[in-house]
């Protein structure tokens, strides 16, 4: 009698088994029907868009290509330093941040320009507009007084040689600036110097304060088709520094100079020399006097990715990511 309820018992047991197994199965059946739909509905099965990851094509090639890297110098330490964070270049403005500069004369320049040619004065918002451009471009684009070529020369040179001769040509370096760059140059960094004034105005001053041989490379008004706040100078600057934009740092005194090297993917410390601290917040680091700085800020400047730099696939990714997580939570989801 006891063997016979033994054995109806575990025959009772493997049909529930088997039962609940194949209500398993079942379940598990019907979930990955469900969630394959709910997928093909809401996850497409093909890209539009290539996401640059910045790895190698060919599969097993680790680590990827480094933008900063140059196999030309077959020299493995001097690759390694391109590769850190010690491989930048500085890239200076000059009026306001590596001598003194007054504001007021630009102004006068271009009110005494307007007298003489019979143009109406200029008011202080298109004067404050036109401050980091070139004088062809601020004539042609902002004061709109001409859109001839050889009028637009004429009068950018004679507004030059007005500012020349109210500037005098005395020339003071910034407190700070020569001990800031005699640091970079200990340590063998690069220097460029961008202005929108001419180059033997450049050179004449640079001679008069004593700081030849400081930068390596000079671009000039007549090197550049636009001024600040389009990037064209801080680029070519770049490229005749043979770095890349994300290992430049670029020393400017305005919003214009910030908003300028931002879109050219580099790095600005802006001088508050013309402006108040608090309003050159856009800034990645503001001083009052380059001297406030060392060589350590700047590696650590340019080894720090802003988040303006990220690459759009990334901020995609980010997105379907929030899409996925905001789902409402089914049953099918649970279960899984």
């Amino acid at each position: 009698m006891a063997l016979n309820q033994c054995l109806h018992k575990k025959r009772v047991e493997r049909v529930v088994m088997r039962s609940r197994g194949s209500i398993v199965a079942l379940a598990v059946e019907l979930t990955q029907e469900a969630y394959a739909f709910k997928e093909e509905e809401q996850i497409p099965r093909t890209w539009n868009y290539n996401i640059d990851s910045d790895t190698d094509s060919i599969p097993g090639v680790w680590p990827p290509n480094n933008k900063a890297d140059n196999p030309s110098l077959h020299n493995p330490l001097l690759r390694l330093e391109r590769m850190g964070c010690g491989w930048l270049g500085a890239i200076f403005e000059w009026e306001g941040v590596i001598i003194d500069d007054n504001p007021d004369l630009e102004k006068q320049a271009w009110l005494t320009l307007s007298q003489e040619e019979g143009k109406t004065p200029p008011p202080t918002f298109l004067l404050k507009r036109v401050e980091g451009m070139k004088n062809e471009q601020a004539i042609s684009e902002v004061l709109c007084w001409s859109r001839d070529p050889g009028e637009l020369r004429r009068l950018g040179l004679r507004k030059e040689e007005i500012y020349q001769r109210l500037q005098g040509g005395i020339y003071s370096l910034r407190s700070g600036s020569r001990e800031f760059v005699d640091i970079l140059m200990t340590y063998k960094i690069p220097m460029a110097l961008v202005s929108t004034r001419p180059r033997k105005t450049l050179e004449a001053a640079i001679g008069d304060i004593g700081i030849e041989g400081v930068f390596s490379v000079i671009v000039a008004a007549e090197d550049v088709h636009r001024g600040k706040p389009d990037p064209e100078m801080f680029i070519y600057a770049a490229q005749l520094l043979k770095f890349i934009p994300e290992r430049c740092i670029v020393f400017g005194n305005s919003n214009q100079t910030v908003e300028a090297a931002h879109d050219a993917r580099m790095k600005c410390v802006a001088v508050a020399s013309k402006h108040p601290v608090y309003e050159l917040g856009a800034a990645d680091m503001v001083v009052r006097h380059l001297d406030e700085l060392s060589v350590v800020d700047l590696k650590n400047l340019a080894a720090v990715e802003s988040p303006e730099f990220q690459e759009p696939e990334l901020e995609m990714e980010e997105e379907i990511e929030e899409d996925r997580s905001s789902r409402p939570t089914g049953v099918d989801d649970i279960f899984w």
